[in-house]
Formats: structure tokens, C-alpha cells, sequence
């Protein structure tokens, strides 16, 4: 590994009003090698690599690269000095080729797309990339598209790259290669920062790790010589417990039964195709896919909340073993029909909370009756506190509305509410996307002492690891379809990778046969 210096923070400081995002933060990334930033949800990690980028201008500190100091107000300025950021959301032009998304923007009059092509092959060829540089941006997977935005930058000359939670959305599969693409890079020089907050990745890929906490850079350590328990500790600022304690499912009867259930979007294009399922009392059933493969529309229609175009989405009542038909009914109604089911949705502050109203008001917003003229505000107000109390929920007050606190903490009272509502299914679509890691795990938690209790939960997660450690069941989507139900207790990431593009990959061998056969009939 090289000893020269890519890039030397020094002293840099960023404020927002009263909120101090980044205090005095020292950090160095050097040439061929891979560096980690770890840090909890709000450390200023974010913040930190903006700076660099160029997106925003630190109020005080020195920057330089390669030795030198530079001034970065602007992503051209950053360009200029060879930095080159990857975000989480890719910014490409969907009915553009590969190659006019990596030359779009560049001050160049005049191109030659051959020319451009030919380049890109030549990236494509040294790093390892798989790509087609005349391919549109609408005909790629999520890792195509991702290889688009780094062999953009590269394209661009860049020496320091910044990639921001580059595996979230990819498969183990994919995951590898990246991580091999990115050691080749490492391996010719240039400098990696990864942003990320799975662990085993960072043990796995980077050479070394920085920490922050708070605004404040905590420590920079080798990781041959750290584990992933000191760099908790150093995240958190105590030590914390990483283990996922699974307790035996209790096997009961089937709570929800889903069968043969098909939907449409808004623009008629099918998101569940022929979905078949149950859960059981008592158990957590996990579902796993790549990013919109249906996990939302599916989670959507047991809640009542979407519309679909035929199946059955059946609950069976443990009391008299009654099965209700839910699919045409609306939330509402379900929960006239005395259904206890708890959802706690993706997006905790459009769906689950309303921000403007504080936690007293919320707690009301499922246990408020309409036949009732004066409202009692007493039963959602010890709620709101047995819920602060218990999940150690960091607020000023009851008062306090909940757009004021953090992400974490409006989890925690979304998924409090939810749960006090005894439900007999609780569904959760990722729960701790964002959260630090304290607060996953006091998640996770939460969730096993519902199962324990006979009620049904369903997880939707993206954390491979994490499923397979908390779910006794996992059901994979991919394109609306399910392409698995396996045992957690013995599945492997690898295997649930491949379930989760075996469909799409069915469908484009399908699609090749067919365009084959054609060929050869002429």
C-alpha cells in the first residue's frame, strides 16, 4: 500500500444554524488504498464527503490533494482536482446510451461516440467492468447502472473516488465483483472512500477505517488490527451487542394466507405476479428482493392500501379460526372486521407518523373512536410515555412533534405504537433503513419479542445477513414473482442472491432464445 497522500482534511468544520454537522474533523485517505468511513446515522459522514465534492463548502479547515491546498465550491471544482463522487441515487438519463451518460456535461464541443465507446471499453477492460457502452440507461440492472456512474468518473480522470453505500441495493454476487473491481482500482493507484455501515464489508474490502462520531473524527485504525466489535464500540461510544438472539419459531397454525395475488401500478404494469404464501403464528417470515421488486405493493395490499387484480389474501382468526377474505377490503374496514394487524411502512413520516403533530396526537391516530364526542387524551398520553420510557426514545417531550426527532427515534415510536396494539400479524418494511446501529438491533429485538408472544411478523429487510440471522422463513421477490421460500437457518447469502435475479434471468434467456430462433429461421 502506498504511503503518498491522495487527500489530507484537516480542521474542517461545517455548521447548519445550531447543528454541528462536521467539528475540526482530521482525515487522510492515501493512494492504493481502500478507506471505510463508519460512523452512526447523523456522525457526519455525509456531510464530510459533500465537502469534498464539492456540494458544499466548508465553513473553516484546509484541504488538500496531493500535497497541495485546493478550494473546492462546486462537483466541476472537485472534477478539476481529480475527485470523483459516486451517490447512493445515480444521477443518469434513463433513454441515453452508457456512453452519452458518461459524456454528458463535459465541455467538450464535439465528440465522436465510436471514439467514446472504444474509451469505455478500455476502462471497462483494465478495472474488470461487464458493461455495454451503447446499452440504454432503461435496459440495465442496478449494477450496470452503478458501473455507469464509476466508469463515469473515471471516464473524467478521477484518481480519488468516493462511493456512497455502494452495495445496498446490489446482490452477494454482485457485491463480489464490485469489491474485486475496486481492489483493482486500489491495486493501480487510486484512492477509495467507501461509505457504508455493514460491517463484514468493511472488514472485508477497506484497508483501513475512520470513524466518527457526532461531527468528530473518533480514530482512524488498520483493519487487519481492529474487529467489528471495537468499531462498534467506537461508533456508538460503548460497547454494544451484535448478536441477533433467534428463539425457536413456535410452529402454530397459519395466520395469513396469500394466494395466486397479482397488481398493477398506476401505469398498468404488473408489480405482483401470481404471489402464494402463508405465515404462522409465532414465526418471523422474512422477504428479500433487490429494490422494487414488489416488497412495498405486497405489504401495501395485506394493509388494505393497495389495490389488486385477483388472489386471496386470507387471515385466519386464532380465537375461532375464522378466515376473512382481506383483499377487497380497505383499512378501514379490516379494521372493523376486528383484524389486529400493525403495519409499520417504509415511509415512517408520509405513511406511518404525521410530523407536524407530536407523539400524544399520534399514539391517537389508531385508537381514536369517531363515535366519541370528547377525546380522551389520557390513555394515548401514558402510552406516548410507557413507549419514550421503554425504548429510550430521545425527545424534549409528549409535546414535541415528531418531524423535531431523528429518524431513529420516530422509528422507535412508530414501531412502539404498532406493537402496543397486540397485533395477531405486524408487518415491518425496513425498519432500521438509516437507523445507527444501537438502534437496529433494538429493532430486531422488538421484533423477536412479538413473535415470541404467537403474533405472525413479516420482514421486509435488505441486510442478507441480518434476515438469515433474525427470520426463521425467508421468501424471495424478484420481479413480482417468488422465486423461493427457503429455511433461514440453512440458506446462504449466495443462494438467496441468485433466487433474487433468477426470475429476471429466466426472462432474458427466454428473450435470447426467442431472438435466436428468429435468426435462425432467416
Amino acid at each position: 500500500m502506498s504511503t503518498s497522500v491522495a487527500l489530507d482534511i484537516v480542521g474542517v468544520s461545517k455548521s447548519f444554524g445550531s447543528v454541528i454537522a462536521n467539528n475540526n474533523v482530521n482525515l487522510q485517505v492515501r493512494h492504493g488504498e481502500i478507506l471505510s468511513v463508519l460512523g452512526e446515522n447523523g456522525s457526519g459522514k455525509t456531510t464530510l464527503m459533500n465537502m469534498i465534492s464539492g456540494i458544499y463548502f466548508p465553513d473553516k479547515g484546509h484541504i488538500f490533494v496531493d500535497g497541495e491546498e485546493v478550494v473546492i465550491r462546486s462537483p466541476k471544482d472537485a472534477f478539476k482536482y481529480k475527485i470523483g463522487m459516486i451517490h447512493q441515487h445515480f444521477k443518469l438519463v434513463d433513454v441515453f446510451s452508457a456512453a452519452e451518460n458518461i459524456v454528458l456535461g463535459i465541455n467538450d464541443e464535439k465528440y465522436n461516440i465510436k471514439d467514446v465507446n472504444n474509451r469505455v471499453l478500455e476502462i471497462s477492460e483494465k478495472y474488470g467492468f461487464n458493461i455495454d457502452p451503447q446499452k440504454k440507461i432503461y435496459e440495465m440492472s442496478v449494477s450496470e447502472k452503478q458501473t455507469v456512474e464509476i466508469i463515469k468518473v473515471l471516464y473524467r480522470g478521477a484518481n480519488i473516488l468516493i462511493l456512497d453505500e455502494p452495495t445496498a441495493v446490489l446482490t452477494p454476487q454482485e457485491i463480489d465483483k464490485l469489491f474485486a473491481v475496486l481492489k483493482r482500482m486500489r491495486d493501480d493507484g487510486k484512492a477509495i472512500i467507501i461509505i457504508t455501515h455493514k460491517l463484514n464489508e468493511v472488514m472485508s474490502v477497506s484497508d483501513r477505517v475512520a470513524v466518527l462520531r457526532k461531527g468528530e473524527h473518533i480514530a482512524t485504525v488498520e483493519t487487519a488490527q481492529t474487529s467489528e466489535n471495537q468499531l462498534t464500540e467506537m461508533m456508538v461510544g460503548k460497547k454494544i451487542s451484535l448478536n441477533i438472539n433467534r428463539s425457536e419459531s413456535l410452529d402454530l397454525d397459519e395466520r395469513l394466507v396469500v394466494s395466486g395475488l397479482n397488481c398493477c401500478d398506476e401505469y398498468g404494469v404488473k408489480v405482483l405476479s401470481d404471489v402464494s404464501f402463508s405465515v404462522r403464528g409465532g414465526e418471523i417470515f422474512g422477504i428479500a428482493g433487490i429494490a422494487g421488486s414488489g416488497q412495498r405493493e405486497l405489504l401495501e395490499a395485506i394493509a388494505g392500501l393497495q389495490h389488486t387484480d385477483g388472489g386471496e389474501i386470507a387471515f385466519i382468526n386464532p380465537d375461532d379460526a375464522e378466515r376473512i377474505d382481506l383483499r377487497t377490503k380497505t383499512a378501514a374496514e379490516i379494521r372493523e372486521l376486528g383484524v389486529r394487524l400493525s403495519f409499520v411502512p417504509e415511509d415512517r413520516l408520509g405513511m406511518g407518523l404525521v410530523g407536524n403533530m407530536d407523539a400524544v396526537d399520534n399514539m391517537m391516530l389508531r385508537g381514536y373512536e369517531k363515535s366519541h364526542v370528547f377525546v380522551n387524551r389520557v390513555p394515548p398520553k401514558k402510552l406516548a410515555d410507557d413507549i419514550i420510557d421503554k425504548l429510550q426514545v430521545v425527545t424534549p417531550g409528549t409535546s414535541t412533534p415528531v418531524r423535531r426527532l431523528s429518524g431513529g427515534n420516530v422509528q422507535k415510536l412508530l414501531v412502539g405504537r404498532e406493537m402496543a396494539m397486540a397485533p395477531k400479524v405486524f408487518m415491518a418494511a425496513y425498519p432500521v433503513r438509516g437507523l445507527d446501529i444501537n438502534t437496529s438491533y433494538t429493532i430486531y429485538n422488538l421484533l423477536t419479542q412479538q413473535k415470541e408472544t404467537g403474533t405472525a411478523v413479516i420482514f421486509v429487510g435488505e441486510d442478507l445477513d441480518v434476515l438469515i440471522d433474525l427470520c426463521d422463513r425467508i421468501m424471495v421477490l424478484d420481479s413480482g414473482k417468488v422465486t423461493g421460500i427457503v429455511d433461514a437457518r440453512s440458506t446462504t447469502k449466495e443462494e438467496l442472491g441468485r433466487l433474487m435475479v433468477k426470475a429476471s434471468s429466466t426472462e432474458e434467456n427466454e428473450d435470447i432464445t426467442k431472438e435466436g430462433g428468429a435468426d435462425d429461421e432467416k
